[in-house]
């Protein structure tokens, strides 16, 4: 009986059974070395959509025209809202920048509420995805008042 181990990919080559394999592989090595991770800017978008939603005094998200066409298309395509309209990412293999157009309520004090927008963002994605946050800019595009109705498209069906 034979101490060999053969290929199942259909090869002729054979290896004595038991011997360490070379290069990057083995039960030592660390997982980071193993292979590649590639974080889309669309799951990062989303990453900071949520976490800007989560701070108190943040009405919403986006600038006015991309509201309006929000709004629109979420009673077309089936109600959904998109949860990174107002979010602009740029995502290296490393790092991250974010662009957010934001609307908040009526008396909140803004630089208060952009420093915990910052913070929560910040503090989520670098959390799930292990980039770092370089910047976070933000745009108060608008501010909710609280006799204001939010904009309601009517839909042909009901």
């Amino acid at each position: 009986m034979s101490d060999t181990i053969n290929p199942t990919a259909g090869g002729s080559e054979s290896r004595p059974a038991g011997k360490a394999l070379t290069g990057h592989t083995g039960a030592g090595t660390a997982p980071e070395t193993r292979g590649r991770t590639t974080i889309a800017d669309s799951v990062v978008e989303k990453i900071v959509g949520m976490a800007t939603r989560e701070v108190p005094g943040i009405h919403s998200l986006g600038s006015g025209m991309a509201r309006t066409l929000g709004a629109v298309t979420d009673k077309v395509a089936g109600g959904r809202p998109s949860v990174s309209r107002g979010v602009k990412v740029e995502v290296g293999e490393r790092q991250a920048a974010v662009d957010l157009a934001v609307v908040v309520e009526y008396g909140v004090a803004i630089v208060d509420i952009a420093a915990d927008v910052r913070t929560s963002v910040i503090t989520a994605v670098e959390r799930m995805t292990g980039l770092e946050v370089v910047e976070v800019n933000i745009t108060v595009d608008d501010v909710h008042l609280p006799d204001e109705e939010d904009e309601e498209v009517e839909g042909r069906v009901q």
